[in-house]
């Protein structure tokens, strides 16, 4: 399952196993050997596998979990809400949102699901009035 997700993910993406490579290179550990695309290439045809310290490089990168990556769930989900307040840039039709369009955005999601979960109840908030309360004890 690694093999077909890492090469999903880097074409997916648009970008070479030299590029791959040289972006993963950039978090070197002292001490650690740079990747090659050479290496890249074993790893998407299955013939070698990646340390736990590349896996998590590859996951990061790639912004997924490694549980997806390795195929330990089969979809990889994102909490909107999170994804809104990461300050990740976040496109649109190509053009990046603004804070404000991303605020706007947020409180517009977050409104339809109040009110959808709202509707679904049988006593609305305005239905409900105490009036007097006795005690128990």
């Amino acid at each position: 399952m690694f093999p077909e997700r890492l090469r999903q993910l880097r074409k997916g993406h648009n970008i070479t196993m030299d590029t791959l490579a040289a972006e993963l290179n950039r978090q070197l550990e002292p001490g650690q050997k740079p990747n090659t695309a050479a290496q890249i290439g074993n790893w998407e045809r299955g013939d070698r596998s990646p340390s736990y310290i590349e896996v998590q490089k590859l996951a990061d990168y790639f912004d997924v979990t490694m549980d997806f990556l390795v195929g330990r769930v089969s979809v990889e989900k994102t909490d909107l809400s999170l994804l809104f307040l990461s300050g990740k840039e976040i496109d649109f039709n190509g053009s990046p949102l603004t804070d404000q369009d991303r605020y706007n955005i947020f409180q517009s999601i977050n409104e339809y699901f109040q009110n959808k979960n709202r509707s679904h109840s049988f006593i609305q908030d305005d239905d409900i009035k105490i009036n007097h309360q006795e005690e128990l004890f």
